[in-house]
């Protein structure tokens, strides 16, 4: 399969960036599509595996894996890693979703490490003068934008639980890597090339880090980061509180509350009192098999949930891949899946969100009675009649990445990390990007007289998309773990992949390697360059809206199969999937 580079959309920036006017086009929905394609086999392992965005964090996971660290410890080396080299995607100036199964007591869990909004933030916070909300691009970029940040925190307190290795020790390969510097890829210097998001141009601090002397940053260079190193070498002594208080604190809040553009109100307070929280995942039976996610505020897990259940009864695995009726009726089920989504997901802890009754068997069976031969739009259910809610208008973009281990001790996470735009806020604090998640709220507060579940208050954790997932079989057994950046797109992502490898029994490689395909109730997006232009003209008989473009999935996962661990990962980013036995020659910088 071959893709082409992305045809951007060229949109109109707006007044408060004049000077970007002529800058090249942007298109603000997948600015991460298309940077390339790389051909990628599955990977075999016998104890543990690692696959993540960039090969220099799966091998910082990697070699916690080989000192005896657990799934938790290499989670954390990754991360701390794909700050550094992955700085537009995610990073500790963001939040997380951290989907966990220990493997001694049979018990998965999941921690909440997802921003939240500022104690002077609430539903008037991206208004204009007039009482109406303001245009997307002008919400992401400066210190407004900027919700407390969760990573660190929820790191702290999974690694109290389920860590074996020293906190410090995690830190090692991070700050090594800072200091020494890294090789700039291709894909952030091509991301930087586009001039995706104008804080970058616009922020004094991120544009002297990308922009050294004026010249923008080449691939094949090394670049350091001794902020970052210093910073962590704070945390790797004295724990979170490095980060939460003190100097780092300081410079946080000044950089967020005198931000150039757009400042913010975001608190020292706010760092203090944030807590990162353990959930309970939610899970389904589809056929024989317990699919697990995260719970709300993430509306991915519960989302891809119901598409599983809503197709549990079409046979899917009696129907090839990538046919006409594949298609079509994984489209309507991701069209009732988002009907509902889009108006009853929100943070549980402010808003009443009926996520058992989003996933009850006889809820989801009537739903699927409403999936038909042709398309049509899909009206949100009443899960609860007195429920009323008026639909979300919240941005989601893939600036978002993703990370599936599994350790020799049988534990497993599935983690899904995110500054949400490419490069974030653009707010640049030690050596780390801020991320604009308060963009992931609704914009506007109400609709119609009815107010949205996921509007702006003050202490509240915006909807995500971000959809960790595991497989369990029947006998109990780890089967699958998979996630995905991509925005609100991250649904349909994993949810095919999960239904490539237990439906069509693909291996995790061959199911991510699948031509995308995503339809948001909205119109039903076919990736471009691949087989699926061939089904276009047959979905537009059924009454389809087409669009073939570039889709930016960064899929990664590990499946077990065999008594073996299958790793994968996806073509369309730099991502690897790297176990114990990965010769260290065979990996590229």
């Amino acid at each position: 399969m071959q893709l082409k580079l992305t045809s951007l959309i060229i949109i109109s920036l707006l007044s408060s960036f004049p000077a970007l006017a002529k800058s090249k086009p942007i298109e603000t929905r997948e600015p991460e599509a298309g940077i390339n394609y790389i051909d990628k086999k599955a990977v075999l392992g016998q104890k543990y595996m690692v696959a993540s965005a960039n090969p220099y964090a799966s091998k910082a996971g990697r070699d916690i894996l080989q000192q005896g660290g657990s799934a938790i410890d290499a989670a954390i080396a990754t991360q701390l890693v794909l700050t550094l080299v992955e700085p537009q995607s995610s990073g500790i100036g963001g939040g997380t979703f951290m989907l966990y199964y220990n493997k001694d007591n049979d018990k998965i869990t999941s921690f909440d490490g997802r921003e939240t909004a500022p104690s002077g933030a609430d539903e008037n916070l991206f208004l204009n003068q007039h009482g109406k909300a303001v245009k997307w691009i002008e919400a992401v970029v400066g210190g407004r934008s900027v919700g407390v940040p969760g990573i660190l925190h929820a790191f702290a307190k999974a690694h109290k639980q389920y860590g074996k290795l020293p906190w410090s020790a995690l830190f090692k390969p991070a700050i090594e890597l800072s200091e020494k510097g890294f090789i700039v890829s291709e894909r952030l210097h091509g991301l930087l090339a586009r001039e995706l998001n104008p804080g970058v141009l616009k922020m004094p601090v991120i544009h002297e880090y990308f922009y050294p002397d004026g010249k923008l940053i080449e691939a094949g260079t090394v670049k350091k980061n001794q902020p970052l190193a210093d910073l962590y070498k704070s945390i790797a002594k004295q724990g979170v509180d490095a980060f939460y208080k003190g100097s780092n604190a300081d410079k946080l809040v000044d950089a967020v509350q005198n931000s150039p553009i757009a400042p913010g109100t975001l608190s020292k307070l706010d760092l203090v009192n944030f807590k990162s929280k353990e959930r309970d995942a939610v899970c389904i039976s589809y056929h024989s098999y317990k699919v697990c996610s995260m719970a709300p505020p993430s509306s991915g897990g519960v989302a891809v949930l119901q598409i599983l259940g809503l197709l549990e009864n079409k046979n899917m695995s009696a129907i090839k891949p990538n046919s006409e009726q594949a298609i079509h009726y994984f489209t309507q089920a991701s069209r009732i899946a988002f009907a509902d989504r889009n108006v009853y997901m929100g943070d549980p802890d402010f808003t009443d969100v009926p996520t058992q009754e989003l996933l009850d068997k006889q809820y989801i069976s009537k739903r699927a009675k409403l999936i038909t031969e042709v398309d049509k739009v899909a009206t949100p259910g009443e899960p609860r009649k007195y429920l009323s809610y008026a639909p979300d208008d919240s941005y989601e973009l893939p600036s978002t990445s993703h990370v599936s281990i599994i350790d020799s001790f049988g534990n497993a996470v599935s983690m899904t990390s995110s500054i949400e735009m490419a490069f974030g806020s653009t707010v640049m604090v030690n050596g780390y990007i801020l991320n604009n998640q308060l963009t992931d709220f609704s914009l506007s507060p109400r609709k119609n007289g009815k107010l949205v579940a996921n509007r702006v208050e003050s202490g509240k954790r915006p909807r995500s998309s971000m959809s960790p997932v595991m497989v369990f079989n029947g006998d109990g057994s780890l089967r699958l773990v998979v996630g995905s950046p991509g925005g609100s797109r991250i649904i349909d992502y994993v949810a095919q992949v999960v239904i490539g490898v237990l439906d069509w029994d693909l291996s995790a490689q061959e199911a991510i390697n699948l031509p995308r395909v995503t339809n948001r109730n909205d119109y039903t997006s076919l990736e471009k360059g691949t087989e699926l232009s061939a089904i276009a003209s047959k979905l537009t008989k059924r009454g389809h809206k087409v669009r073939l473009i570039d889709l930016n999935s960064g899929l990664h996962a590990v499946e077990v199969k065999d008594n073996m661990l299958v790793g994968g990962a996806d073509p369309r980013r730099e991502g690897v999937a790297i176990s114990e036995l990965t010769q260290p020659t065979s990996i590229k910088f």
